[in-house]
């Protein structure tokens, strides 16, 4: 039997999110009411998912209520805000019961974990589209921004790299799959977003981005946003051990260096801040990389392990050039 619009938001949404207290009127009303703490600003961010283009539709639906909104938490912990609030609007062919339980569990679980309350949103009937739109705080001055890095700031980057592009690659039959699938799809489809992180090192670092196009791609932004460019040094870039066997039998540095939905940090530092630095992201239990230094000419140049430079490099995933 169909279930209405407001029946689903009830049944799925209503009661599946945290309460916080700066919340005055949340889901059920026109708008939302919301209070935001006095001296800081708003971050916002908003992330849409298709199916078909950002995930399988085979994927597990508590996975991509997961997905849905831990890319758009990676947004704010790339600029060092704290999370609060969030909206949702769906897009969806049919209201299956299965499917809508386990999406809104899989949603709700990651909030809780970042204490985030949804505050409203929208469903529609069309094809499976997921946007969100998420909300957070940062002290004034204290934001990662892509145009603040300086030069001889030493690049930083959380985890390791190229993971999702390889499940992605092995998922889409273009390399073979092996032992390491299940828990390289689990970086696919359940990213991590590093709040903890970003949060930890507001003040120390200058510059921020979340690698969700790719290193090269998105450390690109930062040198452009900075009027600046870069220097990485790959045998430096943190490999798991199925990317790094990858590597070593094909040579191809396009997985850890253009693949998107590692959603990791890149960070610039100042080198007078790297022990501090460094001391606050050991504490958060995360890997984290030294991989390259911010430089006055201009583009970004990658030294091989052996000496010399990887040329071409590889370009991050840009939706309209695969059309």
């Amino acid at each position: 039997m169909a279930i209405s619009e407001f029946e689903l938001i009830r049944k799925y949404f209503s009661h599946t999110v945290e309460e916080r207290t700066d919340v005055v009127l949340g889901v059920g009303d026109d708008c939302a009411l919301l209070q935001p703490p006095q001296g800081c600003q708003l971050a916002v961010s908003i992330d849409t998912l298709v199916e078909g283009v950002h995930f399988f539709p085979d994927i597990d639906p508590f996975l991509l209520g997961h997905k849905a909104l831990a890319v758009n938490l990676s947004d704010l912990a790339a600029m060092g805000a704290r999370p609060a609030w969030v909206t949702l609007a769906l897009a969806l062919p049919d209201s299956d019961p299965r499917w809508l339980q386990g999406f809104s569990q899989g949603f709700a679980a990651l909030a809780h974990i970042h204490n985030v309350q949804l505050v409203g949103g929208d469903t529609t009937r069309g094809p499976l589209t997921i946007t969100a739109q998420v909300h957070g705080f940062i002290e004034p001055e204290k934001a990662l921004r892509r145009d603040a890095a300086s030069v001889d700031d030493l690049v930083y980057v959380t985890g390791t790299l190229g993971d999702a592009g390889l499940a992605l690659r092995m998922i889409q039959g273009s390399v073979s799959a092996d032992d390491y699938l299940p828990s390289l799809r689990d970086r696919l489809e359940r990213p991590q977003p590093r709040i903890a992180e970003g949060l930890a090192v507001k003040g120390l670092a200058r510059g921020g981005i979340d690698i969700s196009d790719g290193l090269i791609s998105d450390l690109g932004h930062i040198c452009r946003a900075s009027d600046l460019g870069a220097k990485l040094f790959l045998d430096q870039v943190p490999l798991s051990e199925g990317v790094g066997r990858y590597i070593n039998q094909g040579g191809d540095w396009g997985v850890p260096l253009a693949s998107g939905d590692d959603y990791e940090l890149c960070l610039t530092v100042p080198a007078e801040n790297k022990d501090e630095f460094e001391a606050r992201m050991q504490d958060t239990g995360i890997p984290f990389t030294l991989v390259g230094t911010m430089e006055q000419e201009l583009g970004i140049r990658c030294q091989l392990p052996g000496g010399g430079l990887l040329d071409p490099l590889p370009g991050g995933y840009e939706h309209f050039s695969h059309e």
